[in-house]
């Protein structure tokens, strides 16, 4: 894996505009993706995951979605303020994004190989007949058999495993340098699951492609990821490399994640829950978002949002936005 950021996002703010009031979905988020590298994004439904990601590609409903402020370079491009010219050229071609539902991605009446080919002859210039061929060849990559006969299939007569793995060639087809998947097996079998996430782990690493990986499986992304973000009321609220996160959690909320995963070394124990209910995005927190369900809260959460910081060695990488060092068992930072 490269030390070469090939995106970095900063800043960003997503708002969306509703009856109910403005809901506060993404709320500053920073980070940066470096090339080849797996980077996991978890947290539980409505932390913001989604939303942060399909932003930096302006795919969220605008209206009633509104980029706020934030910037997300990609090859000394802000993909933020791009025009929406430019902005075609990067989706589908650099930046390829894996949707969670292919029954609702694919188009229902056009056939498999129609879909393949048209961002090899959008963005490649490709001639229909070689458009065709190379459509076939990411079948074949991506483990789908008799390719020239699914080639005329629709969606609809496809599993929807196979459905996937389509999706999955369709992100690859132009070569892109970033890959984005939103929670791509979060609808299959186990067996299918496993299937998709091995087929993902070799292309990556046959094609150097690098990889955004949302999810709330925190299995899958300790068997994949090198690097991990943790999301929570549209903030990221601890960053660290895969292994070093798994065993030295320092984010109340992270903890509970992990704490609530099953172990085989724990026949017999409750699974742990982490009380209380995700926080309304309708309003904006003052203090921590995480603070009225943290047994580690003081008043300071109540009133001041913390910040991500680094914590430990600084060749760790390891950032946190807490004002409690759960290790120590004080405050973090002294006012």
């Amino acid at each position: 894996m490269s030390s070469e950021s090939v995106l970095d996002v900063s800043d960003l703010t997503t708002r969306f505009n509703t009856q109910d009031g403005v809901v506060h979905a993404v709320n500053g988020v920073s980070f940066e993706l470096r090339a080849g590298e797996f980077l996991g994004v978890v947290g539980e439904s409505g932390s913001g995951k989604s939303v942060t990601m399909m932003s930096l590609l302006r795919l969220i409903p605008m209206p009633p979605g509104e980029i706020v402020d934030g910037a997300a370079v990609f090859e000394d491009k802000d993909l933020i303020h791009l025009d929406n010219d430019s902005l075609r050229k990067v989706r589908g071609g650099d930046v390829g994004f894996i949707f969670q539902d292919p029954m609702t991605s694919l188009n229902p009446v056009l056939t498999i190989g129609k879909q393949l080919s048209e961002p090899l002859i959008l963005h490649k210039g490709a001639t229909k007949k070689d458009a065709k061929k190379r459509a076939a060849e990411l079948l074949d990559l991506v483990g789908i058999p008799d390719a020239e006969q699914r080639m005329r299939s629709y969606p609809h007569e496809l599993s929807g495993g196979m459905r996937q793995r389509v999706m999955i060639a369709m992100a690859l087809a132009c070569e892109p340098k970033v890959i984005i998947a939103d929670e791509p097996t979060t609808a299959l079998d186990v067996t299918i699951q496993a299937q998709i996430i091995e087929t993902v782990r070799e292309l990556r690493e046959k094609l150097g492609t690098a990889v955004i990986w949302i999810t709330h499986d925190l299995g899958v992304v300790a068997g994949l990821a090198d690097r991990v973000l943790v999301m929570y009321g549209g903030e990221i609220v601890e960053q660290a490399p895969v292994n070093l996160l798994y065993a030295h959690p320092s984010h109340p909320y992270t903890q509970g994640l992990l704490e609530s995963v099953p172990r085989l070394d724990q026949k017999g124990q409750e699974l742990a829950s982490i009380p209380g209910q995700p926080p309304s995005l309708l309003a904006e927190p003052a203090g921590c978002s995480f603070a009225a369900r943290c047994q580690h809260a003081f008043d300071r959460c109540l009133v001041e949002n913390p910040t991500l910081q680094q914590i430990g060695d600084p060749a760790e990488e390891h950032f946190v936005k807490c004002w409690w060092d759960t290790a120590k068992g004080k405050e973090r930072y002294e006012r």
